[in-house]
């Protein structure tokens, strides 16, 4: 992209992945401005040190359509990294702050005739519903939603649509079909298809990513409900193990903040993947029981994961990001799951005393069903 493109908006940019582009848009000489609301959830105690001050902070609501304006103005590049986020009990939030916000952003820019010239949106691989899988019987499948029923009577697998038969995880590319199977991922269904819908429409280039799960530096700390690293940590610090749901042998696609930030400068100068959306991870799926212990080892707390007979009805058991679209344009992953946790505890070392957030929360998850038993 010109010099003269190299405005940028980053809404929620405050936050993990916004924070971390920030930083990398500035040293690549981007004039950068921020709109962020600072979430109490998240930003315990308001405006974090960590806000790069070559940036514009503007304290504001992604709803509101007045801070919303003012942040767009002179705008080149909108990075729409804001949202509400992971397993919260609240509903219509999700909806005001991700489906409605992102709408009404897309259509200010049309109908004011605002000169941004690219939108690249925050999606999610929870848009799959279970990614992609190999059956023995018919190959590569796209199986559906695991139905509570089935987990309720302690069976976890994920079943070819076809046959019923165990399937097998396999990298998932970016045409599987997915939904959304819990209110955050709906919203973020609706986010990506408002977007690349309003760039073809419009004209103006538009990119969705779709993130792995993403952790590093800056993670909240003080967020029940997001973060499965952050999560065990604090339980850890405390004394206590990390709970798991299911069996624990969920994978995930663990990726570090820093190449979620870099895929996000790929894509905003290059326009070989407009109009598509494109999966960022790092390839390697690592199960959440293995996750806890590497997590415990490197913290030096010899405490076991714990499976109480729970699980959260919609999550995904196992997903891999098939990075080969954007691999295309020259991503790659370039911080291994070891060093980039190591990297995170010494992080969390510089924060002070750290509480255990999702043991408080944990009776609410359960109450509102976010949560159930296992009745087997």
């Amino acid at each position: 992209m010109p010099s003269q493109g190299k405005r940028a908006l980053v809404t929620g940019g405050a936050g993990l992945i916004g924070s971390h582009l920030v930083d990398l848009l500035l040293r690549e000489g981007w004039t950068v401005r921020i709109l962020d609301n600072l979430e109490p959830q998240t930003h315990k105690y308001g405006k974090p040190a960590w806000i790069n001050s070559a940036a514009e902070f503007c304290l504001g609501n992604v709803q509101d359509p007045a801070a919303m304006r003012a942040a767009l103005e002179g705008i080149d590049v909108v990075f729409h990294e804001a949202a509400y986020g992971g397993y919260m009990p609240e509903m219509a939030k999700y909806v005001l702050v991700n489906s409605f916000a992102t709408a009404q952003m897309l259509e200010m820019i049309r109908d004011q005739g605002l000169p941004v010239r690219k939108v690249v949106v925050a999606s999610s691989q929870a848009v799959y519903s279970e990614g992609a899988a190999h059956c023995p019987e018919h190959g590569e499948v796209a199986p559906r939603l695991r139905p509570a029923e089935q987990l309720r009577a302690g069976d976890f697998a994920v079943h070819c649509p076809l046959c019923a038969r165990p399937t097998t995880s396999v990298p998932t590319p970016e045409a599987t079909p997915g939904g959304g199977e819990t209110v955050y991922a709906l919203t973020k269904v609706d986010q990506e298809r408002l977007v690349l819908l309003w760039g073809k429409q419009t004209g103006i280039p538009t990119v969705a990513l779709r993130y792995s799960c993403t952790y590093g530096p800056r993670q909240s700390l003080f967020n029940p409900y997001t973060g499965v690293i952050a999560i065990f940590c604090t339980r850890l610090l405390n004394g206590q193990p990390p709970v798991l749901y299911e069996d624990g042998g969920q994978t995930r696609d663990l990726c570090f903040v820093e190449d979620i930030a870099r895929a996000n400068l790929l894509v905003a100068t290059t326009d070989k993947l407009d109009g598509l959306p494109v999966n960022v991870g790092s390839g390697r799926a690592t199960t959440v029981r293995d996750l806890a212990r590497i997590i415990a080892a490197q913290l030096g707390v010899a405490l076991e994961p714990l499976a109480r007979g729970e699980f959260r009805p919609g999550e995904i058991r196992s997903l891999i990001s098939d990075i080969s679209r954007i691999r295309t344009i020259g991503y790659e992953p370039q911080t291994s799951l070891e060093a980039g946790i190591a990297r995170y505890i010494d992080w969390i070392g510089t924060q002070g005393t750290i509480d255990d957030y999702f043991g408080k929360a944990e009776a609410g998850l359960r109450a509102k069903g976010i949560v159930q038993r296992v009745q087997a």
